[in-house]
């Protein structure tokens, strides 16, 4: 059986993958950290699992109103606060008890741990840029624990 996971995806840009949708299949709930695109994006991870999504700094569109900034993800005893840049954070994670903070925007992929939180960002799933890999993270979660795992999706077509 396989392992329960929540997708993370971020930086679409309106590009759908199909590597993308292939990596996030499977998973309990796919959370998407902004820079979307158009509605069909969340419709087609939708089709996957359910979704929770927040409005990037590139989601002006009119329906994109509907996003929140941020969002409280809760898997069990385990919270995970979502946003699109990390550089707007204005809370202290651990005083207010998150185990994770998801992030896009920089469209690099990081894990990193500071005080018992995990900051993740799966890095863009959308158009390459800058010659960074695209990609989605996995997020299992196992006896109160959570564990990243980094899936690198193939370049481009030319």
């Amino acid at each position: 059986m396989a392992r329960p996971f929540i997708g993370l995806i971020s930086d679409t840009h309106g590009l759908v993958r199909p590597a993308a949708l292939d990596a996030l299949s499977g998973a309990s709930r796919i959370v998407h950290a902004g820079d979307i695109g158009p509605p069909q994006v969340l419709q087609a991870l939708r089709n996957l699992a359910p979704v929770v999504a927040v409005r990037g700094n590139m989601d002006f569109e009119g329906w994109c109103a509907e996003l929140r900034l941020t969002e409280v993800v809760e898997e069990g005893s385990l919270r995970l606060y979502v946003m699109h840049d990390l550089g707007r954070l204005d809370l202290d994670p651990v005083a207010a008890g998150f185990a994770a903070v998801v992030t896009g925007h920089t469209h690099r992929p990081k894990v990193e741990r500071q005080d018992d939180v995990l900051y993740l960002n799966p890095g863009s799933a959308g158009p390459s840029r800058c010659s960074l890999p695209a990609s989605v993270m996995r997020l299992y979660l196992s006896d109160g624990k959570l564990t990243p795992e980094l899936i690198e999706l193939p370049a481009d077509p030319s």
